[in-house]
């Protein structure tokens, strides 16, 4: 789905959007409708924050949800996003990891950029490996690929990564986990890439 997402947002969309229409996507009803609770929002840092509701709006991913409910129900805009396989379920369980993407799970106060990075991260990380084109990594987290050397740097301060490498000849990234996890690759955890 993040791959997916890459397409239809700008390149300019920010993180926090990138996490929300994440999120509306794999919650989404079959025709289209979804409904986030404001703990869900609130667990995201994003409760009450408009602007990124608006960006979607803007870019005519979705419609703006009556900020005055309970909870708030949306309607996605991108038909294209409902006809994403797998299944609901399956896309239900891959929205409750990307909150937590084992092995890169980063602080609940995270900015917004490093949660989206260590997703994109935990994405591509399997048992056999994790290493991915800067460029892809780059394109999903929306910023250049400068700007997501950065935001590896932040995730090993903040110890969500022990070391990473750019190899600049192949354009492949490598990363280790701060913490040794077993990458357990599951339908969710594809379904979420």
């Amino acid at each position: 789905m993040l791959t997916y997402l890459a397409s239809p947002l700008p390149c300019v969309t920010s993180p926090a959007a990138r996490l929300l229409a994440l999120q509306c996507a794999l919650r989404a009803g079959r025709h289209g409708w979804v409904r986030l609770p404001t703990g869900l929002l609130r667990s995201m840092r994003l409760n009450r924050r408009t602007e990124v509701w608006q960006e979607l709006a803007q870019d005519g991913w979705l419609e703006l949800p009556d900020p005055r409910a309970a909870f708030l129900q949306a309607r996605l805009l991108d038909d294209a996003v409902l006809d994403q396989a797998p299944g609901r379920s399956v896309r239900r369980r891959a929205a409750h990891w990307a909150l937590r993407p084992v092995p890169l799970t980063v602080a609940a106060a995270a900015h917004p950029a490093d949660r989206l990075t260590a997703l994109v991260l935990a994405a591509h990380t399997t048992t056999g490996g994790t290493t991915a084109d800067m460029s892809v990594v780059a394109r999903l987290c929306g910023r250049s690929a400068r700007q997501t050397e950065v935001l590896l740097d932040r995730l090993v301060a903040d110890r969500t990564l022990s070391a990473w490498h750019h190899r600049r000849d192949t354009d492949e990234v490598y990363w280790q986990p701060a913490h040794p996890h077993r990458a357990l690759p599951g339908r969710a955890d594809a379904c979420a890439h």
